[in-house]
This record gives structure tokens, C-alpha cells and sequence, in this order.
């Protein structure tokens, strides 16, 4: 008969199942029905120790059966992947394997954009820094340096974990803005391109071929353009016909678009 003790080493947990005969009748069948029946069997008595390990990671933003699912997959590999000539319980090769795949399941599939591998460490550091130093920092936030001593990492490295805690998933630019009582929303806060911008590199282009014009057709291009007056009124303030101004405008305008293009070219 086995010693408590024995058992302790052996489960960590009271309702850990015995499975170890099972498995070593597993590694012995060939494929097929019967082994794929053995194999449901065994996986089925781990369930509890999955579900368990997927409530550690509650609260995370993800919902707890999703988290159930993972687990369930890291566990069907744990119980293929399992080797029990090794002479070492399921659950010590178990545990490490589901934990894994839920934290692989959160740095693939949780973050909004692709982040590295190097900040979500970091991440994950702060955070728990930041639980621990909670305690002995009532009523607030750990300072970086707090936080750098606490853990060992420098306070650039401290300060990249802190911007990867608030950026796990991305703000919809619909959301409505804290403090608004109106829908204001983020997206309404967000400047827009200035449309005068679009005409300063054509107003640059042109102005020193504005400048090289002959004096009484400049007048003519600033009266209408600048000026906005009508064509009639600038022939009587000329002494000429509509018509001519009506050609002087259009020729300076085709001679400086003409100039323009070939400058840019």
C-alpha cells in the first residue's frame, strides 16, 4: 500500500485521477477503436485538472469557455505526447503542457496587433510586479522605479511593460469618449487633412511664373482670381473688350499650367 506521502509526490491534487495503468495499456494497443476509446477515457478523467488550470485565467479578457477549450487541446496532446516509461506522473508532464498552451493561445490570439515576444514578457512582469508591490502601495500605483527594483528590470524596460498593460486590445474609434453625455466619440475627436494643403505646392509651383509675366496680364489674372471680379469689369477698367480678356486669361493660364508641368517633369 502507498504512504500518503507517496501519494502527495505522486498527484498534487487529491482528485487527481490514476491513471497510470491506463496509460501504459495506451502505449501498448495498437491504432484503432480500441485504443481511441482508452484515450477518450483517460482524457475525460483529466478534464477537471484542465478546467482548473483555465480558471487561473480568468479574468483576462477572454471568455472562461474559450479558455476551457484550449486547455481541453493542451490536453489531448499531453495525453499523446506522454511517455510513461519515463517513470515520471501525468500530471508533472501535464500541467506545464496546458499552461503553455493557454499562455500560447493569449500571445496568439488576444492581442490586437502583433506584439513581441519580448514585450508581452515584460508585460506579464509589470503586472505581477505590480500585484505584489499593491500591497505595501495602498491606495496607489507602484512608480517605475518602484517596479524596477521589484523586479530587476530597467526603468526603460518597466516603462515599456506599463504601455504593453494598456495596449492589449486596440480602441474602436466608435467608442464613445469617458465623460461624454452627447455620443462624442474618439473618431470625432480626430483631426482630418486640411484641403488649403492640396493648393500650396501648386501655389509655390506657380508663383515665380506669375512673377515672370508681363505686367498688365498679371494685373488681368490678379483682378479675376484674386480679386473675383468679372471679366466685364475688368475690360471697362482696361479700356479693352471682354473678348480680348477673355482670351488673355485662358492663354496665361494654358502658357503657366504648360511651364508648371514641364518644371515638375
Amino acid at each position: 500500500m502507498r504512504t500518503q506521502a507517496q501519494a502527495h509526490a505522486r498527484h498534487s491534487h487529491d482528485d487527481a485521477p490514476d491513471t497510470a495503468a491506463a496509460f501504459r495499456r495506451l502505449a501498448a494497443l495498437p491504432p484503432g477503436r480500441q485504443r481511441d476509446e482508452l484515450r477518450e477515457r483517460i482524457v475525460t478523467a483529466w478534464l477537471p485538472m484542465a478546467e482548473r488550470l483555465a480558471g487561473r485565467f480568468r479574468s483576462r479578457g477572454e471568455s472562461f469557455e474559450d479558455l476551457r477549450q484550449v486547455a481541453a487541446l493542451g490536453l489531448v496532446k499531453a495525453v499523446d505526447r506522454y511517455d510513461p516509461d519515463r517513470g515520471n506522473a501525468f500530471e508533472s508532464y501535464a500541467v506545464p503542457t496546458v499552461t503553455g498552451e493557454i499562455k500560447r493561445h493569449f500571445r496568439d490570439h488576444m492581442w490586437t496587433l502583433h506584439v513581441p515576444r519580448r514585450v508581452q514578457d515584460l508585460r506579464n512582469r509589470v503586472r505581477f510586479a505590480c500585484q505584489d508591490l499593491s500591497q505595501s502601495t495602498p491606495g496607489r500605483r507602484p512608480t517605475v522605479a518602484e517596479i524596477a527594483e521589484h523586479t530587476g528590470l530597467g526603468e526603460e524596460d518597466v516603462q515599456a511593460g506599463l504601455e504593453a498593460l494598456e495596449s492589449f486590445t486596440a480602441l474602436s474609434l466608435d467608442a464613445e469618449l469617458p465623460g461624454s453625455d452627447d455620443g462624442y466619440s474618439l473618431g470625432d475627436a480626430l483631426g482630418s487633412p486640411d484641403p488649403a494643403l492640396d493648393t500650396v505646392v501648386d501655389r509655390e509651383a506657380v508663383r515665380p511664373r506669375l512673377a515672370a509675366l508681363p505686367e498688365r496680364e498679371r494685373a488681368i489674372l490678379y483682378m479675376r482670381f484674386f480679386n473675383d471680379m468679372t471679366q466685364s469689369r475688368i475690360a471697362e477698367q482696361l479700356g479693352i473688350s471682354q473678348m480680348h480678356v477673355s482670351r488673355l486669361i485662358s492663354r496665361c493660364c494654358d502658357r503657366l499650367r504648360e511651364q508648371v508641368l514641364r518644371d515638375a517633369s
